[in-house]
């Protein structure tokens, strides 16, 4: 029953207009539309909301939508109706097609709008849009909640951190200061991974065995399972490189002194060569307490960034890393802070299993909207009115189809 048409019949995509960071008024509240979203703001509005804004450059192929007027720069497409249709719809319609597949990979990525224009598309009548949009609308609501009590839970912890420990800079409640090697049992516990020569890749085992962990786990804080595996006779040999519940685990290359705590829910596991693990005492200190000292603190921040410079290739090992220097209260406060940490990571704990659900039904849902079993009841229900709505529609297109014939013929007159 919908027509199919290619993408040039539906929208436009227009090309951004530059704006340099230098020329714009900061103060403004005009969002300035980058190829990944909100890339700063600006007092002036080149197009009216709400719109979309695909990524030409970089991003290639990222689809936004913007409520509000905003300013898309030139790395971007701006998206213009050709025909009635529902914005709203055409930016879900947008996210489906996955134009960054259509992305040349050369260089910096880009993508050509003529090769997005050549992509066929579903069109429903305008009446079925709008009740997929109302669909579709309220299960990526359900999204943006769980986004933002995410977002509301990071910021919860650092405000917690300054308030009970105050500002290790200024060190306000005279909190001791000490080494890191002070919390734990022996200097051992503070430990480099295996040297690349200890660990081919060759030994990895797939699926099965002992995990294996590596930069990105520990900058995602171990929210995200590891896909390589140690032989038991292999992890057996790296024992001492090993990590078990309660090990503060810190990036020494890429993103440097990022640090996580090695999830009490996880097993024993093996640590690769970029990474350092901080074992406290737990009679001495909070791991907890600790990591959130690594991550929190400004002082702490410019102690790492003074460690892990002047090298061809920036990085922390274990001499630099001993010479840290972190406050120390009493136990019993960082274990109460503590404490509220691990509460808080048992609920994103939760979040996350509930986040992942609610993003594989969106995308089961969008699915189904654009194959046409999403609205399938609803419009056996509303034929007539929708027959007749698709009989306007297709007038509509064969306006476009004869306007641009016009352009190539008064293009062909111009040339002769």
């Amino acid at each position: 029953m919908w027509h199919e048409i290619p993408l040039s019949k539906l929208v436009v995509l227009e090309y951004g207009r530059s704006l340099r960071k230098d020329l714009r008024n900061a103060s403004g509240d005009i969002p300035v539309a980058g190829s990944n979203g909100v890339d700063g703001y600006h007092s002036e509005a080149l197009v009216s909301g709400p719109g979309i804004v695909v990524g030409r450059k970089g991003s290639a192929g990222k689809v936004t939508w913007f409520e509000s007027d905003f300013w898309p720069i030139d790395t971007t497409y701006y998206v213009k109706p050709r025909i009635p249709c529902d914005l709203r719809w055409v930016y879900y319609l947008l996210t489906y097609l996955s134009l960054d597949r259509l992305a040349i990979t050369t260089g910096v990525p880009g993508l050509n709008r003529d090769d997005a224009y050549r992509v066929n598309i579903p069109l429903p009548a305008l009446s079925e849009q709008r009740r997929i949009v109302e669909i579709l609308d309220e299960a990526d609501r359900l999204r943006r909640q769980r986004r933002e009590t995410d977002a509301k839970v990071a910021r919860i912890l650092p405000a917690l951190f300054h308030k009970t420990f105050g500002d290790p800079a200024t060190n306000p409640m005279g909190w001791q200061r000490v080494r890191i090697t002070d919390f734990c049992a022996s200097e051992d516990d503070v430990k480099c991974g295996p040297f690349g020569t200890q660990l081919a890749k060759a030994e990895y085992s797939q699926n099965d065995g002992v995990p294996l962990w590596g930069i990105k786990h520990v900058n995602r804080q171990f929210e995200d399972r590891t896909d390589e595996f140690l032989t038991h006779d292999k992890a057996r040999e790296l024992d001492s490189y090993s990590l078990v519940p309660g090990d503060i685990v810190m990036t020494r290359k890429g993103t440097i002194g990022n640090c996580a705590v090695y999830r009490d829910t996880l097993p024993k596991g093996i640590m690769h060569s970029d990474l350092l693990r901080i074992r406290v005492h737990r009679e001495i200190a909070d791991p907890d307490f600790v990591c959130c000292q690594f991550r929190f603190s400004v002082d702490v921040a410019r102690q790492l960034q003074l460690i892990s410079g002047g090298a061809v290739m920036p990085g922390i090992n274990v001499t630099k890393l001993k010479q840290i220097k972190l406050l120390r209260p009493p136990l019993d406060r960082q274990r109460a802070f503590g404490n509220v940490v691990r509460r808080l990571r048992r609920l994103s704990e939760s979040q996350v299993t509930n986040r992942d659900s609610l993003d594989k039904t969106f995308d089961v849902l969008l699915h189904r909207a654009f194959t046409g079993e999403l609205t399938a009841g609803w419009r056996q229900k509303h034929k007539a009115k929708l027959e007749a709505e698709l009989a306007e529609q297709l007038k509509a297109i064969e306006a476009v189809k004869s306007s641009k014939a016009k352009k190539r013929r008064r293009k062909v007159k111009l040339d002769e």
